[in-house]
């Protein structure tokens, strides 16, 4: 796997160069990440905190981990447990559904924007279009748990319109449909 480091308000040095290369090569023992994958990486400082955030994406998904901290190694650990929860989780949900077939749909690998997750709560700060995949509703559940997001647009082959799936604050799923 190849890393792509990026630092914002902070000086990536060496030593914290090789600990981020060296724990991402512990991911390469899974099946989902090939040798041809970038990983992006972006460490920020903040006054309060450090954060890094990294995305992969693979053949069969992006995987991302996100981590606000008061120190970068031990983010980045965190990062890296949550990506191998995230890829177990994933490989498991595949095999058991029996939805190998699924991993064709996650190629289309679309382009991962960095977003500052520090600013004002009343203030746009991004415009996205997307464009609805078809898919039944368990294939989008998998792909927002795949993507780490709280919803997932897409159009529901079911009932032929765009529909939103999204994560319940007291767990669970629902799904917004539209006529």
């Amino acid at each position: 796997m190849k890393v792509q480091i990026k630092g914002k308000n902070i000086e990536i040095t060496d030593a914290m160069r090789q600990q981020i290369e060296a724990k991402l090569a512990r991911l390469n023992k899974y099946d989902m990440i090939d040798d041809d994958a970038r990983a992006k990486v972006v460490c920020q400082s903040y006054p309060e905190d450090k954060q890094i955030e990294i995305t992969i994406p693979t053949k069969h998904a992006i995987l991302r981990a996100e981590v606000d901290t008061d120190d970068m190694y031990k983010a980045l650990d965190l990062a890296i447990d949550k990506l191998e929860d995230q890829m177990r989780r994933q490989k498991t949900r595949l095999s058991r559904k029996g939805k190998e077939k699924l991993a064709n749909i996650f190629r289309d690998i679309e382009e991962y924007e960095e977003q500052d997750s520090h600013h004002k709560c009343d203030e746009l700060v991004r415009t996205k279009c997307v464009v609805p995949e078809h898919m039944d509703v368990d294939e989008a559940i998998m792909r927002m748990e795949m993507l780490n997001h709280n919803f997932f647009i897409y159009f529901d082959i079911e009932t032929n319109a765009i529909s939103v799936v999204y994560k319940r604050k007291r767990g669970g799923y629902g799904c917004i449909e539209t006529k």
